[in-house]
């Protein structure tokens, strides 16, 4: 069975979905104002393996990531830009989608944009205004906190004690200091809709809100995103969410880590923001992807470049080990051993994946199935059956990590197949001269040949 840790009671708990067999997952997605950074590759990759972990245990998820395309930074960027702030989400929607997809995390079930859902969040507002939970300023409308009296409690704060993050502007005339915005009301050359309060836009938390619940319904399992949006922004959805509806809104939060540079915060004002696409020019995506999940979802990252490399290292091993398995195999029976090795990589596989999804443990079960099957590859005793089970398994095990299996290389020409037999021989015959000079016919073909006690195995350069 699996458990999570609930950002809502601070424990762990086993997950009871609330229709068996199915999962309702909505993932807090980016204000696409800006090309993705570390920390959007960070909470998209650790959820699309919780994701991916659900699928790869039978259950059926519906999986919503929203694009936040209208809210003061959109704005604030258009103009700077010149252009509108429909242009700048279409401009910047594609770049996060190319992102991800090279990371190599899954198309979100549904993929929707506050724009798309202004007659959900005007229905939202009306049904708070009935119950008096909302009120009317110059600038907009309002939720009144003191409405809801367990506000504070997913992050944990005193009501008395809460300072509004950011996104909250002061208005000595709100209610409370702490209220917010579910509307805001239009100001000159901004985006504005109609509304029974005058034309406007909706606030930033409101529209997390509508979405989640026109697609989900009053109440689904699980609600993800960065631990930077547990307060403000999570904290007032589920006020304004069960405010309307007098039910749960989410009953599972999950909230990753943060990712330091160097043991700094990274942020623009420090020099030392790094997005992802200048990082996915450096780096393969799978290199980034592994980068992240040798780490705790809810951990923080300290990003070095000595980590890049140390992860780029460790897939390499665990490449070339799967290309191993994959090389032509002796005739024969699956080994008892064999069979025991991927039992037991598989048992620590899914306990570790169980335990609040780790990621650290799960990969090293794929370390310790190395070990072991490496012994039974340096003496040459690795069976065709053998093959097919390893393989088997890890691919069922890289539907969560996809990254273990690297794509197979281009196939290559029959001359190049005889001049790798041909050095494999020359080694045989210990003639050092011809291995050596046949190495090197190949290098001028694009191929480069790689010699472990495993064997020897091929890359194109």
């Amino acid at each position: 069975m699996i458990h999570i840790y609930n950002t809502l009671t601070r424990r762990k708990e086993e997950f009871k979905p609330i229709n068996e067999g199915k999962v309702n997952f909505y993932l807090c997605g980016p204000t696409v104002y800006d090309k993705a950074h570390l920390g959007h590759g960070r909470s998209a990759t650790a959820f699309d393996i919780v994701r991916r972990y659900f699928i790869y245990r039978k259950f059926d998820v519906n999986f919503v990531s929203n694009y936040t395309d209208i809210d003061d930074k959109m704005i604030n960027r258009a103009n700077e830009r010149g252009i509108s702030v429909q242009e700048l989400a279409d401009e910047i929607i594609p770049m996060y989608k190319e992102d991800y997809a090279r990371l190599k995390i899954m198309e979100a079930t549904t993929h929707p944009k506050a724009t798309e859902y202004i007659g959900a969040i005007l229905n939202l507002i009306t049904d708070l205004k009935e119950k008096n939970a909302v009120y009317e300023l110059e600038d907009g409308m309002y939720f009144d906190i003191k409405k809801f009296p367990q506000y504070g409690k997913l992050s944990g704060q005193n009501l008395e004690d809460l300072q509004m993050g950011a996104r909250v502007a002061v208005n000595e005339k709100k209610k409370n200091p702490q209220d917010f915005a579910v509307w805001k009301k239009a100001k000159p050359g901004e985006p504005a809709w109609d509304s029974p309060w005058g034309k406007g836009r909706p606030g930033w938390h409101i529209e997390c809100s509508a979405m989640s619940m026109t697609l989900f319904g009053e109440s689904f399992d699980i609600h993800g995103g960065g631990a930077d949006l547990t307060f403000p922004h999570h904290e007032c959805e589920i006020a304004q969410s069960e405010t309307a509806t007098g039910k749960p809104f989410a009953n599972y939060w999950m909230h990753n880590g943060f990712i330091n540079i160097n043991e700094e915060k990274m942020s623009k004002s420090l020099g030392n923001f790094i997005t992802l696409r200048d990082l996915l020019n450096q780096y393969s995506g799978e290199i980034i992807r592994f980068l992240y999940l040798q780490t705790h979802y809810r951990s923080p990252i300290n990003f070095t470049d000595d980590l890049v490399k140390q992860a780029e290292n460790t897939l390499v091993r665990i490449h070339d080990f799967v290309k191993m398995i994959r090389r032509d195999k002796i005739n024969g029976q699956l080994h008892n051993e064999i069979k025991e090795f991927i039992a037991q990589s598989k048992e620590k596989f899914e306990t570790s994946m169980d335990d609040d999804f780790e990621t650290s443990g799960a990969i090293a079960a794929v370390f310790d199935l190395i070990k072991n099957v490496n012994v039974f590859l340096q003496a040459n005793q690795l069976s065709s059956a053998d093959q097919s089970a390893l393989m088997e398994y890890l691919n069922a095990i890289d539907t969560v990590f996809a990254l273990i299996v690297p794509k197979i290389d281009d196939e290559i020409d029959d001359e190049i197949k005889a001049l790798i037999k041909a050095r494999e021989d020359a080694r045989l015959n210990k003639d050092w001269a011809k291995s050596d000079e046949i190495r090197d016919q190949l290098k001028s073909k694009g191929i480069i040949l790689e010699d472990s006690s495993n064997g020897t195995i091929w890359k194109r350069i």
